[in-house]
């Protein structure tokens, strides 16, 4: 029996995932503001056989510890996330794209139609990452709106996620005729309003934009709460994790597999990507100094400040950051990325500083440190053992880290049989095995009723 294929995204940053990245040697000052520097990853990731490339994004900057904002990069990159999403997919031909957008500081109608539009622009290789925002900067720019708490947030995003599916299937792509002689350029059936009245949001319909050849884009969800389960399950296509080893990971899988059976999904559907930070040398010692060079160039600040960003916007100052990470209260920003990291300080006993210099590259994701090999095998394991259907590679530095894994790793993982031989062609949901734009008309409209 042939061995599963699995699917391969990248995390499209601007020096790197590491929060030094931007002072290594071998990194682009200025990537933050260069699109071409975006673009050229893209296609390489493409070139290799990636399916995804992913552009994450944030709407306001953290306020705590401002010296350490002035000494990092990414707080301070020149683009929006459907903007970028934009010039990469106009500079590739099959790499899917998927942009970050917010429910909570948008409206269901606009966001639809950008999609929708991006996805008629790539030919059919858009994602949409549904996101609540989770930092209080970002709601203090915005006027008065929709309530903050995390439950709240969830509960409009559900609302929000069904109003955008519906506008998506106000076009049946059927009908278009476009018959010159007859003067007919649409049937009578190919288009319906959608009368969409909720608690939170109205939208009557239907969208201006017609859907691409894939349907409708791809949903992606990067939430691992309860309620951030709960939503992929009913709605998600691919979930992107972050899990810290095999057991975790595991365990993360079967539940979201679970949970789709009970909402009456295929389990089959939905594509669980655990994110990965591989540091890769030719022996362990080589690539354990790669990465302790990295480590050299943080300062402290910056991983405190990183470190509270990701334990859900909390404030560290005054506590020995030489003791154990102190009880905190349950976040109201990333609540699950909050309940692992304190996990994580638990298990590896680590101190307040070493938790921020522990994650500092991957934080929170899955670090791995070795030769090709190694992480080949890994890799392996945690796709025969039913922890991920694929990985989102978090490159330490652009573009030697991502270069490392496309030129040492993939040969290896396409050798074992685990990725196709090249770039594969087609609508993203498509070359993903998810459903067609008929099976998602019929399956949309079951799972709102």
């Amino acid at each position: 029996m042939s061995p599963r294929k699995i699917v391969l995204g990248t995390i499209l940053y601007p020096s790197g995932h590491h929060v030094a990245a931007w002072r290594h040697p071998s990194t682009q000052v200025d990537a933050n503001i260069d699109v071409a520097h975006y673009i050229a990853a893209a296609r390489s990731a493409e070139a290799a056989g990636f399916e995804i490339a992913f552009i994450s994004d944030r709407l306001g900057v953290p306020k705590s510890r401002a010296e350490a904002l002035r000494r990092v990069d990414e707080w301070s990159h020149g683009f929006e996330a459907l903007t970028l999403a934009s010039a990469v997919a106009t500079a590739t031909r099959t790499i899917g794209v998927v942009a970050t957008a917010s429910t909570t500081f948008s409206e269901p109608y606009n966001l639809a139609r950008q999609l929708a539009s991006l996805d008629l622009i790539s030919n059919g290789r858009i994602g949409w990452n549904v996101v609540t925002s989770s930092l209080q900067q970002e709601s203090d720019n915005f006027n008065p709106g929709p309530d903050f708490d995390h439950a709240a947030r969830y509960a409009r995003a559900d609302e929000f996620v069904d109003a955008v599916l519906a506008l998506w299937q106000s076009w049946n792509p059927d009908g278009f005729v476009r018959d010159k002689r007859s003067g007919v350029f649409f049937s009578p059936d190919a288009v319906r309003s959608v009368d969409h009245d909720g608690q939170y949001f109205r939208s009557k319909g239907p969208l201006n934009v017609i859907p691409s050849r894939q349907g409708r884009p791809l949903l992606v969800q990067a939430g691992s709460s309860d309620a951030g389960r709960a939503l992929a399950a009913r709605t998600a296509d691919v979930v992107f994790t972050a899990q810290t080893d095999i057991v975790s990971a595991r365990g993360f899988y079967q539940d979201i597999k679970r949970r789709r059976a009970i909402v009456g999904k295929s389990a089959d559907e939905v594509l669980v990507l655990p994110g990965i930070f591989p540091v890769i040398g030719r022996t362990k010692a080589e690539a354990e100094d790669k990465y302790a060079a990295l480590q050299d160039l943080i300062q402290p600040d910056v991983a405190l400040a990183l470190l509270e960003t990701y334990l859900g916007d909390v404030d560290l100052s005054g506590i020995d950051i030489d003791g154990p990470l102190p009880a905190l209260p349950v976040s109201n920003a990333i609540r699950s990325r909050q309940a692992l990291l304190t996990e994580l300080a638990r298990k590896e006993s680590l101190s307040v500083v070493a938790l921020a210099r522990r994650i500092a590259g991957a934080r929170g994701h899955w670090q791995v440190i070795g030769t090709p090999e190694a992480i080949a095998g890994q890799i392996e394991d945690w796709a025969a053992s039913g922890a991920a259907d694929g990985f989102m590679l978090l490159p330490p530095t652009f573009p030697d880290g991502q270069d490392d894994f496309i030129d040492t790793v993939v040969p290896l993982l396409r050798g074992r049989g685990l990725l196709n031989p090249g770039p594969s062609t087609g609508p993203l949901r498509e070359r993903l095995g998810l459903p067609t734009h008929a099976q998602n008309r019929r399956g949309d409209a079951r799972n709102r009723a």
